[in-house]
């Protein structure tokens, strides 16, 4: 399997040279590859987009973004270099947990258009050669779904024991929620059903026992049914809770997991589609990813990178590097055909659970101060661009999601620096509409109300940042980020080839090379506002030099074998390495 990736690799790097600095290497191209195996790791040289309908684009007038909407933008992602859209749920749903409170896993949220509103948007989108992925939420339903209504009304229905029930409320009632703070427990007393049910989530989204093997027939079938569709990819909605095995006596905080349920969504997903793909949302320590990607790679094919990404945030508020250098070894370790997907903002809050209290409590103190910036004891609820504030600061994280190993995600409104609401509740405060001009509401909406407000005041409001403003200026964030995405393009030795941390002697700079088929990549950040000189040892021989991809200009060798560097406060440079 490492020799196909290596040369499927290869067939790639070839056909981007045109867009690279030219080298004296004549490497002999090798024979052509299977498309089909091109197709099914599209995943290792692709930027992925996170979108949620409702808020992107609405097109008839009632305050929710639609299908329609997000069908006139897909050139602005076309040309953004976006290869993948992930949609937010879009099913029907009372709407309670912006979508994730589904009431129907088979059509489509009737604010947010027509299923042949969607159907349309997926040929569009295909025309493009833009995948479209979808949120898979299965570990829960909306209380209000049918199979919940039927599960209290009678307990003789089958689909009583679709859910997890208890007489007696459990002992540990007030341990595991994901919410804390605003949950105040697990388990629920419902008066019609008589029982207790549990919920790792809100109390209107009571999970599914997914021990039910009809359960587990039902989202094969709901699987089945949006492949059909044309989805390329599902991300898996917290996968430790949707896999956990819960019964009354259980302990939510050591709980056992069915791990063949991933590998047997993984069989049945490539079998009916071999391009389609699972990422996965499980925030576990890197001692316990092995069983998500599963031996072989027959697990889930991406998984966000959470551990490296908490570590990221405290070396961007604090200039040090050694955490987040250490976060990248520990998660080094996955199957080749297997991929990291690498983020600065997602739709939640920034969980940073996993740093010390120390370390939490210096992001804190650099990005979320104030303690309604921060939620769940665990994290921050701010956008990427207020909370660093500095534009260099700013461009360094981008050049660096692009230039980490693996699958850069970007969440919508990111690439051009929209800002928060934190009179928002909870995570609501970075889910406003995206801002596409300096019309009313951002050219989101002509609705009297939207489905949240459009931030329309201050430094963030949409007359100051809109996607119109900075489409016409070279300088802006959104254009530095089109430029970020098409040089990751050029460079799928990020995806494809082997990589090492090497050494600066700064605590303040991370240094990255990659390696793959004679071709060599390094990647330079300073995270600290002083700039920093350096010696490092590059691995380059006699002769050899580091050409800039970002600029004109180069470093040669000296006699030690070290280069001779220099950078500036949150500078940094992607070189080749040339002969």
């Amino acid at each position: 399997m490492k020799k196909q990736l290596l040369l499927l690799g290869l067939s790639l790097f070839i056909a981007c040279q045109s867009q690279r600095v030219e080298t004296d290497s004549e490497e002999t191209p090798p024979a052509p590859v299977p498309t089909d195996f091109i197709e099914e790791l599209w995943y290792k040289n692709s930027l992925i987009y996170s979108v949620d309908v409702e808020v992107f684009k609405d097109t008839d007038g009632n305050g929710f973004g639609d299908f329609k909407g997000l069908t006139q933008q897909l050139d602005y992602l076309k040309n953004l270099g976006v290869d993948a859209i992930w949609l937010a749920p879009f099913q029907p749903t009372p709407n309670r947990d912006d979508g994730y409170d589904v009431a129907d896993f088979y059509g489509i949220d009737r604010n947010l258009g027509t299923e042949a509103d969607f159907d349309e948007f997926m040929r569009q989108a295909g025309r493009r050669n833009i995948r479209v992925m979808m949120d898979l939420v299965t570990n829960h339903t909306s209380d209000q779904h049918p199979w919940f209504q039927q599960a209290i009304r009678n307990p003789a229905s089958p689909y009583r024991s679709w859910y997890v029930w208890s007489k007696e409320l459990p002992a540990k009632h007030d341990r595991g929620m994901v919410f804390p703070g605003v949950q105040k427990t697990v388990w629920t007393f419902n008066p019609q059903a008589g029982a207790y049910y549990y919920h790792r989530f809100y109390d209107f989204q009571p999970d599914l026992n997914m021990q039910n093997p009809a359960v587990q027939r039902e989202m094969r079938k709901i699987v089945r049914y949006w492949l059909n569709k044309g989805i390329a990819g599902f991300r898996l909605d917290a996968v430790p809770f949707l896999i956990e095995v819960a019964n009354p006596d259980f302990d939510p905080d050591k709980p056992k997991h069915q791990f063949d349920m991933i590998a047997q969504l993984h069989q049945f997903i490539q079998w009916h589609k071999s391009d389609a793909i699972v990422l996965g949302e499980a925030n576990v320590d890197p001692k316990e990813q092995e069983p998500y990607f599963g031996k072989d790679g027959q697990g889930m094919q991406t998984m966000f990178n959470f551990f490296a990404n908490q570590h990221l945030f405290y070396a961007l508020a604090t200039g040090e590097v050694e955490g987040l250098a250490k976060a990248l070894e520990d998660t080094k370790d996955i199957p080749p055909t297997a991929q990291w997907a690498q983020f600065l903002r997602n739709h939640d809050e920034i969980d940073l659970g996993r740093l010390s209290e120390t370390e939490r409590n210096k992001v804190y103190e650099r990005f979320g101060p104030d303690t309604t910036m921060q939620l769940y004891d665990r994290g921050i609820r701010r956008r990427l661009a207020p909370m660093l504030g500095d534009r260099h600061l700013i461009d360094l994280a981008y050049s660096l999601l692009f230039s980490l190993p693996g699958t850069p995600v970007i969440r919508y409104g990111e690439e051009i620096g929209m800002g928060d609401d934190l009179l928002l509740n909870e995570r609501e405060s970075v889910r406003t509409p995206m801002q596409w001009t300096n019309a009313p509401n951002g050219g989101f909406s002509t609705a009297a109300k939207t489905v949240r407000p459009v931030i329309h005041q201050g430094a963030f409001g949409y007359d100051r940042v809109n996607v119109a403003a900075q489409l016409a200026d070279s300088a802006s964030l959104l254009n530095r980020v089109r430029s970020l995405a098409r040089l990751r393009k050029s460079c799928p030795e990020i995806g494809w080839g082997e990589w090492q941390l090497l050494t600066t002697g700064s605590p303040n700079v991370l240094a990255i090379r990659y390696d793959w088929q004679g071709r060599s990549l390094l990647m330079l950040h300073n995270f600290s506002r002083d700039a920093q000189q350096f010696r490092l040892n590059a691995g380059t021989k006699a002769g050899q030099k580091l050409v800039s991809l970002l600029e004109k200009a180069e470093t040669r060798v000296e006699s030690d074998g070290k280069h001779a560097i220099q950078l500036g406060g949150y500078e940094y440079n992607w070189y080749q390495l040339s002969h």
